[in-house]
């Protein structure tokens, strides 16, 4: 089941509009304590900038949501910030755009287009993953059975981890929650029943999307 994405590599989006220089920054963050932590890093890195403006989204179900247009007018730079967060679906973030201001004032409609553009660059240039309900399981197998293990695994993209080669093979296997059935059954099938399997073990899986 999935629980929610996250970043897994936050990126940097730059972009100009009249001579204005806005860029964005991401972090992951859990608690609203990290993500004000991260806003004033960025505020004291970019001090120089007309403005900071941030946004962020916590809890899988986006329980918590902050923005700030820091000196922008009310509602052109951390609502269209939050509003492209929470649309891209990825939870446990923060973002801070930099305006370096050209000159030239944008209006309202150039504002909020400028700061969601930001954004969505910064996500673009970001690797996203799923966090899944997941189980681990542990099996015992000969050197034979593992082999033919690890070849159907490879094909559904399963890893083994812990392995620990001796007598026999021994090994972790991580599998989404909804998995777990069928991936017993087909290990007793490739195995011909010679594979011990322990209880599921409840665990976090983190798989990548971009």
């Amino acid at each position: 089941m999935l629980r929610m994405k996250i970043l897994l590599n936050p990126g940097t989006g730059e972009i100009e509009v009249k001579k204005s220089k806005f860029i964005a920054t991401l972090k992951s963050v859990t608690t609203e304590e990290e993500a004000q932590e991260f806003i004033g890093e960025m505020k004291k890195k970019y001090w120089d900038a007309k403005h900071n403006c941030s946004a962020m989204v916590i809890g899988k179900n986006a329980e918590l949501t902050r923005c700030s247009d820091d000196g922008e007018p009310a509602q052109t730079a951390g609502r269209p910030m939050l509003g492209v967060l929470l649309h891209s679906e990825v939870r446990n973030v923060v973002c801070v755009v930099t305006r370096y201001f050209g000159g030239t004032l944008l209006g309202t409609g150039g504002l909020i287009k400028a700061y969601s553009d930001a954004v969505a660059e910064a996500l673009k240039n970001s690797s996203v993953g799923e966090e899944l309900e997941g189980v681990l399981i542990g099996i015992t197998l000969d050197y034979a059975s593992y082999g033919k293990v690890q070849y159907e695994f490879s094909g559904i993209g399963v890893k083994t981890e812990d392995v620990i080669f001796a007598e026999n093979v021994t090994a972790n296997v991580r599998v989404p929650s909804e998995e777990d059935g069928k991936i017993r059954e087909m290990l007793i099938d490739i195995t011909q029943g010679k594979v011990q399997i322990s209880d599921s073990v409840p665990c976090t899986i983190i798989r990548k999307v971009k």
